[in-house]
């Protein structure tokens, strides 16, 4: 029962929050403000378990995916049209693009722990990204999603004891740390830092993923909330420990996870630069393997195909290719990262109301809306969401 546990639909949602991104931020975090900013992770924790939570309830007692929940609000053809294409530009264009960054994390890690190995073989092509994305590819092409959630549950096993090892290596003052946890401070300069904190947690297309995850299961409504706590609870803590790593570097130039292990190797020696490794490893791979996932659900939820179908595997490939080429070409798509920043912004507080909507519909959730309690986080967590949504937009800061 505790193995099942595990494999449940939300700890794939921590494989996919918990990526480069991710941890970039969480290192700039700790090495310029220390302890400081882990309320702010916190606080991020906390409403990515509520909205994720609503939406798995929604999905669950629908038994529709996100996009399939959302397009069925509307019976008008040209705002089903322009709600299909906002999902599809914000979800599947955009972790094409951001998919390229995925595997260079992965990349990093792999290249840190096997120095010295030439990946160019002789030749003028960097064959790395190519190796791992036909293991990728081949784990989507088998189709079984059941084998997947147990491959990304052990990989992200494998991040939380690489990151919470190094932190504990790090011995960092426990007074500290809980202060820094449960006392907010703010200043000004910090809000682009906080903000992006808050941001790169509470992600849209993790939304769509959960849903389409939960849709078929069969397990109760408190098992689905226990399950969405304990999992988002784990990648709530290695976040806190990967700031926790980098606060015992505060002040120094720190840019990447990877100049973070590098750093820590004089310090608690080469033991932390492998297990900063293997955490960037497992955290590049699992949100490879996710977006590509994510991206398919709602292709599939947007045109009525079956999520075993070969459109599931066409989208999925197409995400995971443009990564593979974008990585080995070394490009970056700042074009389409852009447009699939503003695509995000528009989403997000689009997606939450719809959210807020859908819980509230008692014909549709057959008795189980939420309570005034719930909606006034929901309402809350809206205006953050609008908030984030202008930020993306550039019409603040």
């Amino acid at each position: 029962m505790f193995s099942k546990f595990k494999a449940s639909p939300a700890i794939i949602i921590t494989a996919a929050f918990i990526g480069p991104g991710t941890i970039t931020l969480c290192v700039l975090a700790g090495v310029q403000n220390g302890f400081s900013l882990l309320w702010a992770m916190v606080l991020s924790i906390l409403i990515t378990i509520i909205i994720q939570n609503s939406t798995a309830r929604i999905s669950f007692t629908t038994r529709k995916g996100l996009a399939e929940s959302v397009l069925h609000q509307t019976s008008n053809s040209l705002l089903k049209f322009l709600l299909g294409a906002l999902l599809i530009g914000a979800i599947f264009i955009g972790n094409a693009a951001y998919e390229a960054g995925n595997l260079t994390g992965a990349l990093l890690g792999i290249e840190n722990l096997t120095q010295g190995v030439d990946y160019n073989f002789g030749t003028n092509f960097y064959f790395l990204p190519l190796i791992v994305g036909v293991l990728i590819a081949i784990l989507i092409g088998i189709g079984s999603h059941k084998l997947l959630k147990n491959i990304l549950v052990g990989i992200v096993l494998l991040m939380s004891i690489s990151f919470l090892l190094t932190a504990i290596l790090t011995k960092p003052d426990l007074i500290a740390v809980l202060k820094g946890m449960f006392v907010p401070e703010f200043n000004t300069k910090d809000t682009l830092t906080i903000v992006g904190l808050l941001g790169t947690t509470v992600v849209p297309y993790n939304l769509f993923l959960h849903a389409a995850l939960v849709k078929n299961e069969t397990f109760s409504l408190r098992a689905l909330r226990l399950d969405t706590v304990f999992a988002v609870t784990l990648g709530g803590i290695i976040s806190l420990s990967i700031i926790i790593c980098a606060a015992a570097l505060e002040g120094q130039t720190i840019e990447s996870i990877a100049d973070l292990g590098l750093a820590l190797t004089p310090l608690y020696g080469q033991f932390a630069t492998i297990l900063m490794s293997l955490g960037l490893f497992a955290a590049g791979i699992t949100s490879a393997i996710t977006a590509p996932m994510a991206a398919a659900f709602v292709v599939c939820e947007c045109f009525g195909w079956h999520s075993n179908s070969w459109g599931y595997k066409s989208a999925a490939f197409l995400v995971l290719l443009c990564g593979v080429f974008f990585s080995s070409m070394q490009i970056k798509p700042i074009e389409i990262i852009r447009f699939a920043q503003i695509t995000n912004g528009i989403l997000l507080p689009v997606v939450g109301l719809f959210i807020i909507v859908l819980i509230n519909n008692s014909k549709l959730m057959r008795g189980q809306t939420a309570n005034i309690g719930l909606n006034i986080l929901l309402f809350s967590i809206e205006f953050f969401f609008l908030f984030l949504g202008f930020k993306s937009l550039g019409l603040i800061f």
